[in-house]
């Protein structure tokens, strides 16, 4: 299957969250009717709280019975930290709707060893998908931040996890940060039937310019996502403020 790209550019942030949470409930509706089941990987990070707030105000009527939510990456923290990506989306959203506790697939960063807790929440992804070895799972939908590094998830430039190509989840140390964080790797982002990218604000302008020119060696890692089914890039317009018309990433 080919990697359909389309991109779409709001007036403002509060134009991209409405859109992406319209977006969610489209998709999710879709699989639940085909499927009896949406399966997401969210993200982390402070952009998509405000994605998570709306969900759980204006879209609490979704089908939250049939939906289960996934972490595309954590940081090697406790679920109570400040810094835990769990805890923000629980803050913004679980602790808001009605969904399974079941239904919930945090990813057990309390774990002292990094490794052991990313080989842990791998073979959960493999339970739940009845993964055959050598096979990879199929979000139906994954949620991804845009760092100003070009990082996505924590797939960080110049770190290891960049060239992992047989496990679905690794502990990527990140020098930067000196510290491990645990993230889903590209085969599991690029087997996603839709992996929809929300980026905001004008730090971002720069880093999104550079990846539609692509002439970047390496190339950063957000470049790398290239789903079998549709990449989805939404951007408000001060993130694509340096976007000549009709430029594509």
């Amino acid at each position: 299957m080919t990697c359909i790209h389309i991109r779409e550019v709001f007036a403002g942030p509060a134009e991209l969250f409405h859109a992406a949470a319209e977006e969610f409930v489209r998709t999710g509706q879709a699989a639940i009717q085909q499927n009896g089941l949406f399966s997401v990987a969210l993200s982390g990070g402070s952009t998509p709280r405000a994605l998570y707030s709306l969900l759980a105000g204006e879209y609490a009527g979704f089908d939250w019975a049939h939906t289960c939510l996934f972490f595309g990456d954590e940081r090697h923290v406790p679920p109570d930290h400040p810094e835990s990506n769990y805890r923000m989306v629980d803050e913004a959203l679980l602790s808001k709707i009605r969904i399974p506790a079941a239904n919930v697939f945090r990813v057990h960063a309390e774990m002292p060893d990094a490794s052991a807790c990313a080989a842990e929440y791998e073979a959960r992804l493999r339970n739940f998908f009845h993964l055959a070895p050598g096979q990879f799972p199929q979000f139906d939908l994954v949620l991804l931040g845009l760092g100003t590094d070009g990082h996505t998830a924590s797939l960080f430039p110049g770190s290891a996890g960049l060239q992992e190509q047989s496990r679905l989840v690794i502990a990527n140390w990140v020098e930067k940060f000196q510290t491990h964080r645990i993230s889903v790797t590209f085969p599991v982002l690029n087997q996603a039937s839709d992996v929809m990218f929300l980026v905001s604000g004008p730090d971002k302008a720069s880093i999104v310019r550079q990846i539609v020119d692509g002439k970047a060696s390496p190339p950063f890692p957000a470049q790398d996502v290239q789903p079998q089914g549709r990449l989805l890039w939404m951007l408000d317009a001060p993130a694509a403020a340096n976007l000549d018309h009709g430029s594509q990433p």
